[in-house]
């Protein structure tokens, strides 16, 4: 039983390797290759698969080509070569075989779909259009209808495949093998456990999460952060699969398998975010449902009712029925809306912005406000030296000396940043002796002969040390005695990041509301506040009182996005009406986020705001501008004015190119 589960999970582990990526038409014939792809697609290697594509791809040019080529031969023999005001025989033949091989897979997916119960979709309509055609003796207009609905669905796999390769770029990451350092053994990446040391040479991709046990170099970490500053690494170091190590060997011991690695979640995510409709798709789709068949009743109508109304001839009502056929195709609504949020999603990830899905993006485009947690999200989340305010003619270098030598015998992490403050401007740090600590207050020792003592204000009092009067300051305050006199204070903070302030003007310049929720003290809170004009501050907050916080500052600013990284965050994340997750952050927070912000920078959040709005656009744009073609088209038809079957290809196709067009500027989009 172990052994089975075993080989699931290795079964569903190398299932990843096969990303399913791609914009879902609601046509049969994009229905049937998804079904083809998902009962057979997993029996075939990777690269075996990309073969398979590229000869499927060969196929269908080769079918447009030969198609394209018989229909043009009919046009220049019948025009030019025989000048005949009917078609002839040969002609006639000629545009039959054009129309046979363009048009053969429509037909017989419009038929599989007839023996489901689908009817209405764009084969159906597709078929009996030019059916209908070849019946009253357009036969140019029935191939060309063909002719172009071929080439529209070749320009709209070849926009699906720049948005896949754009998202494959930063997804499809994974090294496929794992060296392992005892043996130098290569096996599966599939087969590597947690603790597992591996090799990492000079060029390769690191394979797995983990934590480097020996050596030093530079990450290249641009695929997974969209950052493009190589990143220094060394020992006891945390890495992630998918960054590049450019130098040297690294022998790196797995923390997690592959399966939970960051580039496995990546690929996860990316694919549940073509699962995830936004509303204005799920609109479409039914919309879709309703107006095709509401059309074919009006070209129904037009074809049997208007000639009788207006006491004409059927001929041309009927050509006029069988234009509104064609023109009816939904195709240009139903592809070009998710078009539009593949292409922003795969902008988005190369950025290293990762949206879970299209919903998230869409109620992105719609918040007004920007709540974010304060440590690790606007701040490094590391403490350090802010400020040395010496005092009694100390000098600065001095007071940090001393301090630093009796804070070296210290775990904390404000002694730490103390200690690091030091080796940072090159000061050596004495050894300390007869050291005394109290936890959380303070500690005291022998420093080359003098006493000196560093901690809280009440721990110095406690001494016997007599204090000026402070100033306010945020964040940690560290004061410190040489001898009995107070000599100083050092002031310590969480640094704020250096993006923080230009990205939150620029939330500003979006019509976003910035505020903060922490749980760290007042007046730390204020400092970052002032530091980047953020007035609306919630702070000193339990983990279990941020979510009503958040929802407070909801019911004030209207829709919010919560951004955060830590463990605490994962219950606002999950509650906010976008939820965004620094990449550095816990997993738990990264797993309840709708996006994640990979290189946790500040800045991403105004540019996934932003991305997200010009991705509602462009979908926008799209459904208008099918919709608003297409009326005009056949009103233009039913009125008597205008009725040409071309016309109502380019209501069909044509507005599926300029809205495969306009999705496109998507990917050509900068912050």
């Amino acid at each position: 039983m172990e052994r089975m589960i075993t080989n699931r999970q290795e079964a569903e582990e190398e299932e990843l390797y096969e990303p399913r990526l791609g914009v879902s038409c609601s046509c049969g014939h994009c229905h049937q290759e998804e079904d083809h792809d998902h009962n057979h697609g997993h029996a075939h290697s990777h690269s075996h698969s990309h073969s398979h594509s590229h000869s499927e791809e060969a196929g269908e040019t080769k079918t447009l080509v030969i198609g394209a080529g018989l229909f043009a031969l009919a046009l220049v023999l019948h025009f030019l070569i025989l000048k005949e005001s009917v078609y002839s025989w040969p002609v006639i033949l000629l545009l039959v075989l054009a129309y046979l091989i363009l048009g053969k897979d429509v037909l017989l997916t419009s038929l599989r779909n007839i023996r489901r119960g689908e009817i209405f979709d764009e084969n159906f309509l597709m078929s009996i259009a030019t059916l209908g055609a070849f019946a009253i003796g357009e036969y140019p207009e029935a191939v060309g209808v063909m002719l172009f609905f071929r080439l529209g669905e070749m320009f709209e796999e070849m926009a699906v495949e720049r948005s896949r390769k754009k998202i494959l770029e930063t997804v499809n990451l994974r090294a496929e093998t794992v060296t392992l350092a005892a043996g130098e053994e290569v096996i599966p990446a599939t087969k590597a456990k947690v603790g597992d040391v591996f090799l990492v040479k000079a060029g390769d991709r690191i394979p797995l999460d983990g934590m480097i046990v020996e050596g030093e170099s530079f990450l290249d970490t641009s695929a997974i952060t969209g950052e493009p500053v190589p990143r220094r690494v060394k020992k006891q170091d945390e890495v992630l699969a998918g960054c590049v190590n450019t130098q040297g060997v690294l022998k790196i011991m797995a923390t997690k398998r592959l399966s939970e690695s960051m580039t496995s979640r990546i690929l996860h995510s990316v694919e549940e975010a073509q699962e995830q409709k936004p509303r204005i798709e799920h609109f479409i789709t039914r919309f879709a449902r309703v107006y095709t068949p509401i059309v074919v009743g009006l070209a129904l109508f037009v074809a049997l009712v208007m000639p009788l109304i207006r006491g004409e001839a059927f001929q041309p009502w009927l050509y006029t029925a069988i234009s509104f056929l064609v023109m009816s195709c939904p195709c240009a609504l139903v592809v070009s809306v998710p078009l539009a949020f593949f292409c922003g999603i795969g902008t988005a990830s190369g950025k290293g912005i990762l949206f879970k899905g299209g919903s998230a993006m869409e109620a992105l485009s719609r918040v007004k406000a920007a709540v974010l947690d304060k440590t690790g999200t606007l701040t490094e989340g590391v403490f350090e030296v802010q400020e040395i305010r010496p005092a009694g003619g100390m000098a600065q270098e001095e007071l940090l000396r001393l301090a630093a030598g009796c804070e070296s015998m210290s775990r904390h992490p404000i002694a730490k940043s103390i200690t690091e403050a030091a080796k940072g401007r090159d000061i050596r740090i004495p050894a300390a002796r007869s050291v005394q600590e109290t936890a959380g207050r303070g500690i005291s020792g022998l420093v080359e002969g003098r006493q000196v003592i560093c901690g809280t204000p009440g721990f110095l009092e406690g001494a016997g040390i007599a204090l000026p009067l402070l100033e306010e300051a945020g964040g940690t305050r560290v004061l410190t005695a040489v001898d009995g006199v107070y000599a100083g204070e050092i002031r310590i903070a969480d640094a704020l990041k250096e993006d923080a302030a230009p990205a939150i003007q620029k939330m500003k310049s979006l019509g976003l509301t910035p505020a903060i929720l922490t749980g760290d003290g007042a007046e730390s809170a204020r400092h970052i506040g002032e530091a980047l004009k953020i007035s609306a501050i919630r702070a000193q907050l339990l983990p279990s009182e941020k979510l009503s916080a958040m929802q407070e500052l909801r019911g004030e600013l209207g829709s919010v996005l919560y951004v955060g990284d830590g463990l605490n965050d994962a219950p606002v994340l999950a509650g906010a009406d976008v939820g965004a997750a620094m990449g550095s952050g816990a997993d738990a927070a990264i797993e309840a986020a709708d996006l994640v912000f990979m290189n946790s920078n500040v800045s991403a959040i105004p540019q996934a705001v932003s991305l997200s709005r010009r991705s509602m656009r462009i979908a926008r744009e799209n459904v208008i501008a099918a919709l608003g073609i297409k009326i005009i088209v056949m009103l233009l038809g039913i009125s008597g004015m205008y009725s040409n079957m071309w016309l109502a290809v380019f209501a069909d196709t044509g507005v599926l190119f300029l809205c495969i067009l306009n999705s496109l500027r998507l990917l050509r989009w900068k912050a």
